[in-house]
Protein backbone atom coordinates (compact mmCIF):
# COMPACT_ATOMS: atom_id res chain seq x y z
CA UNK A 1 0.00 0.00 0.00
CA UNK A 2 1.30 3.43 -0.98
CA UNK A 3 1.69 6.09 1.72
CA UNK A 4 1.25 9.77 0.82
CA UNK A 5 2.37 12.22 3.53
CA UNK A 6 0.31 15.39 3.07
CA UNK A 7 1.43 18.98 2.82
CA UNK A 8 -1.37 21.55 2.81
CA UNK A 9 -0.28 25.03 1.76
CA UNK A 10 -2.14 28.20 2.78
CA UNK A 11 -0.57 31.64 2.36
CA UNK A 12 2.66 29.79 1.44
CA UNK A 13 2.75 28.19 4.90
CA UNK A 14 2.35 24.53 5.88
CA UNK A 15 -0.96 24.23 7.75
CA UNK A 16 -3.57 21.71 8.82
CA UNK A 17 -7.27 22.49 8.91
CA UNK A 18 -9.80 20.92 11.26
CA UNK A 19 -12.57 19.28 9.19
CA UNK A 20 -11.64 21.54 6.29
CA UNK A 21 -12.52 24.70 8.25
CA UNK A 22 -10.34 27.61 7.12
CA UNK A 23 -11.08 29.33 10.43
CA UNK A 24 -9.60 26.41 12.37
CA UNK A 25 -6.06 26.19 11.10
CA UNK A 26 -2.77 25.29 12.72
CA UNK A 27 0.47 26.56 11.15
CA UNK A 28 3.33 24.05 11.30
CA UNK A 29 6.00 25.80 9.26
CA UNK A 30 7.04 28.40 6.70
CA UNK A 31 8.80 26.21 4.11
CA UNK A 32 6.87 23.39 2.37
CA UNK A 33 10.05 22.21 0.61
CA UNK A 34 11.75 21.46 3.93
CA UNK A 35 8.80 19.30 4.98
CA UNK A 36 8.88 17.45 1.66
CA UNK A 37 12.61 16.82 1.94
CA UNK A 38 12.18 15.63 5.51
CA UNK A 39 9.45 13.18 4.45
CA UNK A 40 11.78 11.87 1.73
CA UNK A 41 14.62 11.41 4.22
CA UNK A 42 12.25 9.33 6.35
CA UNK A 43 11.60 7.01 3.41
CA UNK A 44 8.59 8.52 1.64
CA UNK A 45 8.32 7.97 -2.11
CA UNK A 46 5.05 9.86 -2.62
CA UNK A 47 3.67 13.27 -1.62
CA UNK A 48 0.13 14.62 -1.52
CA UNK A 49 0.29 18.40 -1.97
CA UNK A 50 -2.79 20.60 -1.56
CA UNK A 51 -3.10 24.25 -2.53
CA UNK A 52 -5.73 25.38 -0.02
CA UNK A 53 -5.83 28.93 -1.40
CA UNK A 54 -6.49 27.48 -4.85
CA UNK A 55 -9.17 25.14 -3.56
CA UNK A 56 -11.02 28.04 -1.99
CA UNK A 57 -10.52 30.58 -4.79
CA UNK A 58 -10.89 28.24 -7.77
CA UNK A 59 -7.51 29.20 -9.22
CA UNK A 60 -4.17 27.48 -8.60
CA UNK A 61 -2.09 29.73 -6.31
CA UNK A 62 0.96 27.75 -5.23
CA UNK A 63 2.23 26.29 -8.48
CA UNK A 64 5.73 27.55 -7.51
CA UNK A 65 5.70 25.39 -4.36
CA UNK A 66 4.93 22.26 -6.36
CA UNK A 67 7.59 23.13 -8.91
CA UNK A 68 10.21 23.64 -6.20
CA UNK A 69 9.41 20.33 -4.50
CA UNK A 70 9.43 18.43 -7.79
CA UNK A 71 12.80 19.95 -8.70
CA UNK A 72 14.46 19.33 -5.34
CA UNK A 73 13.20 15.87 -4.37
CA UNK A 74 12.64 12.51 -6.08
CA UNK A 75 9.13 12.28 -4.68
CA UNK A 76 6.11 11.35 -6.80
CA UNK A 77 4.18 14.58 -6.29
CA UNK A 78 0.43 14.76 -6.76
CA UNK A 79 -1.14 18.21 -6.58
CA UNK A 80 -4.69 19.38 -6.01
CA UNK A 81 -6.49 22.63 -5.26
CA UNK A 82 -8.06 25.01 -7.77
CA UNK A 83 -7.04 23.07 -10.89
CA UNK A 84 -9.96 23.65 -13.24
CA UNK A 85 -8.63 24.00 -16.79
CA UNK A 86 -6.32 22.15 -19.15
CA UNK A 87 -3.73 24.93 -19.26
CA UNK A 88 -3.14 24.51 -15.53
CA UNK A 89 -2.97 20.72 -15.86
CA UNK A 90 -0.32 21.05 -18.57
CA UNK A 91 1.68 23.56 -16.52
CA UNK A 92 1.65 21.28 -13.47
CA UNK A 93 2.82 18.26 -15.47
CA UNK A 94 5.51 20.31 -17.21
CA UNK A 95 6.79 21.44 -13.81
CA UNK A 96 7.34 17.87 -12.67
CA UNK A 97 4.06 17.11 -10.90
CA UNK A 98 3.34 13.44 -11.62
CA UNK A 99 -0.40 13.48 -11.03
CA UNK A 100 -2.96 16.28 -11.01
CA UNK A 101 -6.04 16.08 -8.80
CA UNK A 102 -9.35 17.37 -10.11
CA UNK A 103 -11.94 18.06 -7.41
CA UNK A 104 -14.66 20.68 -7.76
CA UNK A 105 -14.48 20.72 -11.56
CA UNK A 106 -15.12 16.96 -11.71
CA UNK A 107 -18.51 17.44 -10.11
CA UNK A 108 -19.39 20.66 -11.89
CA UNK A 109 -18.19 19.93 -15.43
CA UNK A 110 -18.57 16.25 -16.38
CA UNK A 111 -17.74 16.83 -20.06
CA UNK A 112 -14.42 18.51 -19.29
CA UNK A 113 -13.57 15.85 -16.72
CA UNK A 114 -14.24 12.98 -19.10
CA UNK A 115 -12.12 14.68 -21.77
CA UNK A 116 -9.19 15.14 -19.36
CA UNK A 117 -9.43 11.55 -18.10
CA UNK A 118 -9.36 10.25 -21.67
CA UNK A 119 -6.39 12.43 -22.62
CA UNK A 120 -4.17 12.23 -19.52
CA UNK A 121 -5.34 8.90 -18.06
CA UNK A 122 -3.22 7.90 -15.02
CA UNK A 123 -1.85 11.45 -14.71
CA UNK A 124 -5.27 12.55 -13.45
CA UNK A 125 -6.78 11.60 -10.09
CA UNK A 126 -10.24 12.65 -8.97
CA UNK A 127 -10.65 13.95 -5.44
CA UNK A 128 -14.04 13.07 -3.97
CA UNK A 129 -14.69 14.83 -0.68
CA UNK A 130 -17.72 13.62 1.22
CA UNK A 131 -19.75 15.31 3.92
CA UNK A 132 -22.51 13.14 5.39
CA UNK A 133 -22.44 11.04 2.23
CA UNK A 134 -22.71 13.99 -0.18
CA UNK A 135 -20.01 15.46 -2.42
CA UNK A 136 -18.51 18.73 -1.14
CA UNK A 137 -16.82 21.25 -3.45
CA UNK A 138 -15.17 24.70 -3.46
CA UNK A 139 -12.59 23.80 -0.80
CA UNK A 140 -15.32 21.97 1.14
CA UNK A 141 -17.24 25.21 1.59
CA UNK A 142 -20.23 23.98 -0.45
CA UNK A 143 -22.05 20.65 -0.13
CA UNK A 144 -23.95 19.36 -3.15
CA UNK A 145 -26.87 16.92 -3.37
CA UNK A 146 -24.69 14.40 -5.24
CA UNK A 147 -24.34 11.05 -3.48
CA UNK A 148 -20.61 10.41 -3.00
CA UNK A 149 -20.74 6.64 -3.60
CA UNK A 150 -22.83 7.01 -6.76
CA UNK A 151 -20.44 9.71 -7.98
CA UNK A 152 -17.50 7.33 -7.54
CA UNK A 153 -19.37 4.73 -9.60
CA UNK A 154 -19.90 7.35 -12.28
CA UNK A 155 -16.20 8.25 -12.26
CA UNK A 156 -15.30 4.60 -12.76
CA UNK A 157 -17.61 4.57 -15.79
CA UNK A 158 -15.70 7.62 -17.08
CA UNK A 159 -12.50 5.53 -16.89
CA UNK A 160 -10.99 7.36 -13.91
CA UNK A 161 -7.86 5.48 -12.78
CA UNK A 162 -7.52 6.83 -9.22
CA UNK A 163 -10.01 8.31 -6.75
CA UNK A 164 -8.83 10.05 -3.60
CA UNK A 165 -11.72 9.78 -1.16
CA UNK A 166 -11.85 12.04 1.88
CA UNK A 167 -14.42 11.86 4.63
CA UNK A 168 -14.50 15.50 5.73
CA UNK A 169 -16.00 14.88 9.17
CA UNK A 170 -12.87 12.92 10.11
CA UNK A 171 -10.21 15.00 8.39
CA UNK A 172 -7.78 16.55 10.84
CA UNK A 173 -9.61 15.05 13.82
CA UNK A 174 -7.53 11.96 14.55
CA UNK A 175 -10.76 9.96 15.00
CA UNK A 176 -9.62 7.09 12.83
CA UNK A 177 -10.92 5.90 9.49
CA UNK A 178 -14.38 4.64 8.54
CA UNK A 179 -13.21 1.23 7.31
CA UNK A 180 -16.71 -0.07 6.32
CA UNK A 181 -17.08 2.96 4.03
CA UNK A 182 -13.84 2.11 2.23
CA UNK A 183 -14.82 -1.55 2.00
CA UNK A 184 -17.98 -0.45 0.18
CA UNK A 185 -16.01 1.81 -2.17
CA UNK A 186 -13.70 -1.07 -3.06
CA UNK A 187 -16.67 -2.93 -4.56
CA UNK A 188 -16.57 -0.44 -7.45
CA UNK A 189 -14.61 -2.13 -10.27
CA UNK A 190 -11.94 -0.63 -12.49
CA UNK A 191 -10.61 2.12 -10.24
CA UNK A 192 -8.17 2.27 -7.32
CA UNK A 193 -8.83 4.25 -4.16
CA UNK A 194 -6.62 6.32 -1.90
CA UNK A 195 -8.07 6.85 1.59
CA UNK A 196 -7.81 10.26 3.21
CA UNK A 197 -9.03 11.89 6.40
CA UNK A 198 -8.61 10.85 9.99
CA UNK A 199 -5.72 8.34 10.16
CA UNK A 200 -5.06 8.04 13.88
CA UNK A 201 -3.19 4.80 14.51
CA UNK A 202 -1.15 2.01 12.99
CA UNK A 203 -4.33 -0.07 13.30
CA UNK A 204 -5.91 2.18 10.64
CA UNK A 205 -3.02 1.39 8.30
CA UNK A 206 -3.31 -2.35 9.01
CA UNK A 207 -7.07 -2.30 8.41
CA UNK A 208 -6.73 -0.47 5.09
CA UNK A 209 -4.05 -2.86 3.91
CA UNK A 210 -6.18 -5.87 4.88
CA UNK A 211 -9.15 -4.70 2.79
CA UNK A 212 -6.90 -4.04 -0.20
CA UNK A 213 -6.71 -0.25 -0.24
CA UNK A 214 -4.30 1.05 -2.90
CA UNK A 215 -3.01 4.01 -0.90
CA UNK A 216 -3.46 6.25 2.13
CA UNK A 217 -2.86 9.93 2.81
CA UNK A 218 -1.56 10.84 6.25
CA UNK A 219 -1.51 14.40 7.56
CA UNK A 220 -2.30 15.49 11.09
CA UNK A 221 -0.95 12.35 12.75
CA UNK A 222 2.50 13.15 11.34
CA UNK A 223 2.38 16.80 12.34
CA UNK A 224 1.27 16.24 15.93
CA UNK A 225 3.74 13.32 16.07
CA UNK A 226 1.14 10.81 17.21
CA UNK A 227 2.49 8.57 14.43
CA UNK A 228 5.94 8.23 12.91
CA UNK A 229 6.18 8.10 9.14
CA UNK A 230 8.79 5.31 9.39
CA UNK A 231 6.34 3.13 11.35
CA UNK A 232 3.55 3.77 8.84
CA UNK A 233 5.82 2.94 5.90
CA UNK A 234 7.08 -0.21 7.58
CA UNK A 235 3.51 -1.46 8.12
CA UNK A 236 2.20 -0.39 4.72
CA UNK A 237 5.07 -1.96 2.81
CA UNK A 238 5.37 -5.15 4.88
Amino acid sequence: MKVYPAIDVLNEKVVRLYQGDYEQQTIFGEDPLKFAQDFEKQGAKYLHLVDLDGAKDGQSRHFNVAQKIAANTNLFVELGGGIRDEKTIEACLAAGVKRVILGTIAQKDPAFTQKMLAKYQEKIAIGVDAKEGKVAVEGWLETTETDAFEFCQQLANWQAKTIIFTEISRDGTGQGLNIPLYQKLLTIPGVVFVASGGVASIEDIVALKEIGMHGVIVGKALYDQSLKLSDILKEAEA
